[in-house]
């Protein structure tokens, strides 16, 4: 009977502590202080519409561009890398979750002894076996009773670590995809630039042996023609350098992709057809679509858990260990009488530790805090990105009709000046190599609206968190 009265006063104990142990750990929650209402600049909407729910596949038309992004997704190093990650977190929290569960181990030992006659304090006479072997067999188990909530919070904690690293998985995917497109549309771009350029140093070269032509005909001065030459050299010199950067950028291209250094094929400027639904959304979408902010979350709600575990520190530990199995000084009778066992169940409570479970709470809530001022700076950032590039777009339209004004008005200035001088001996040449000069700047400024605009729209699907879907 008493016995059994034991027995219920320790699963009373156990229940009330049980019970306790609410008090002890925090639920988590998403802080309601978060600045997430209004973080896109000069957007008042409410549609919930998002280009970042679109498939990649479906923002790029290219097919080309489709199938090296493509090939990013499947051989990037990083991208690998990230998923490595997971599988650790994964491991980790699998760990967590055996947490609970007792341990369990088998030991065989034989122990061989020889004591000391003067030691054991036996009357002279007596004979004593001085020399014992004993041989052992037993099972052993121990068991940390979560009472607390410390093993449930270090799994939450592993949990929100295996997330965070998915997250981080999936960031690295959307910026990868981002890097290759506007890398891509770089390429474009300088093959446009340097189209224009060699085109343009053709031209210049016409216009050397016509200034050539007019000087023998009287009509302009040597200086003209040393003009005319040095203007043609003007454009050409730009073409080395035009053609380093889609050296370096196909190079770079190759890196993302894991391959070894070397051409990249690809479409033309001209052939690309730029966005035009930008939707946006609510900037409180991006808690759930911008993979960096979700990992930021993840590292803030890891960081609380480790907090309810050093709380938990304050508080007893129970813990429950047994041990049985066979034991004699002769194998012979190993089996027969043999048996022994013993069950152990433990209360400890910390009196004294240096200062180190205060420390430990201390240092956990100042890195909760830390974690947290992090997520919200990743917010901001994540508001300001979009903005940015959703303006980015804005400008490169506004700029696109302006441009083209421009290189007509410009192509006709050069078309005037030239007929001028050929007919009419008043007119200068500084004249016709102002507007070629002009013409050249302004047909390179359009080439670099265009890729704005395309750059701008990736940015902006990358900054919603587009990309991983």
């Amino acid at each position: 009977m008493k016995t059994i009265n034991k027995a219920y006063i320790t699963l009373g104990l156990a229940g009330l502590l049980a019970l306790a142990s609410c008090k002890v750990t925090q639920t988590y929650k998403r802080p309601d202080n978060l600045k997430a209402g209004s973080l896109y600049r000069d957007s008042s909407g409410a549609d919930t519409t998002t280009m970042a729910s679109l498939p990649w596949r479906t923002l790029f038309a290219d097919t080309i561009l489709q199938g090296l992004i493509q090939e990013g997704i499947n051989n990037n190093l990083d991208l690998k890398t990230a998923v490595l990650k997971i599988a650790e977190s994964a491991a980790t929290l699998q760990s967590s979750k055996m947490a609970y569960l007792p341990s369990l181990d088998v030991s065989l030992q034989a122990t061989k002894a020889k004591s000391s006659q003067a030691a054991l304090n036996f009357p002279a006479g007596i004979g004593i076996n001085l020399n014992t072997v004993t041989y052992q067999a037993s099972l052993n188990a121990s068991w940390e009773v979560n009472v607390w909530g410390q093993l449930s919070s270090l799994k939450r904690q592993a949990l929100a670590n295996f997330l965070q690293s998915d997250a981080a998985k999936r960031a690295v995917q959307t910026q990868l995809i981002a890097d290759i497109a506007n890398n891509y549309y770089n390429l474009l771009s300088y093959d446009q630039q340097l189209q224009i350029t060699e085109e343009t140093v053709k031209n210049r070269i016409k216009d050397v042996a016509t200034m050539k032509d007019l000087k023998e005909g009287a009509i302009v001065n040597g200086a003209a023609v040393v003009q005319s030459e040095a203007n043609r050299y003007a454009a050409e010199v730009s073409i080395p350098d035009l053609k380093q950067s889609i050296r370096e950028t196909e190079n770079a291209l190759c890196i993302l992709l894991a391959r070894a250094p070397g051409p990249i094929k690809r479409a033309t400027l001209a052939g690309q057809v730029p966005v035009t639904q930008l939707s946006t959304g609510l900037s409180a979408q991006l808690l759930s679509n911008r993979p960096d902010v979700q990992e930021s979350e993840y590292a803030f709600r890891s960081a609380f858990e480790n907090t309810n575990v050093a709380h938990s520190y304050f508080y007893p530990t129970f813990s429950i260990t047994a041990s049985g199995g066979l034991s004699s000084l002769q194998l012979k009778n190993f089996f027969n009488n043999s048996v022994f066992y013993n069950l152990v169940g433990g209360l400890t409570q910390p009196i004294f530790n240096k200062g180190q479970n205060k420390a430990r709470y201390r240092i956990a809530q100042a890195q909760q805090l830390e974690a947290f001022n992090t997520f919200q700076q990743k917010l901001l950032t994540a508001g300001q990105e979009v903005s940015n590039a959703l303006y980015a777009y804005q400008t490169a339209v506004a700029k696109h009709d302006l441009r083209a004004k421009q290189i007509a008005a410009l192509e006709k200035s050069v078309s005037y000046t030239n007929e001028l001088l050929r007919y009419n001996s008043s007119t200068n040449y500084t004249d016709v190599l102002t507007s070629e000069q002009s013409l050249l700047a302004a047909q390179l400024s359009g080439v670099s609206d265009r890729l704005q605009q395309l750059q701008a729209a990736v940015n902006l699907y990358k900054a919603l968190g587009g990309g991983w879907r």
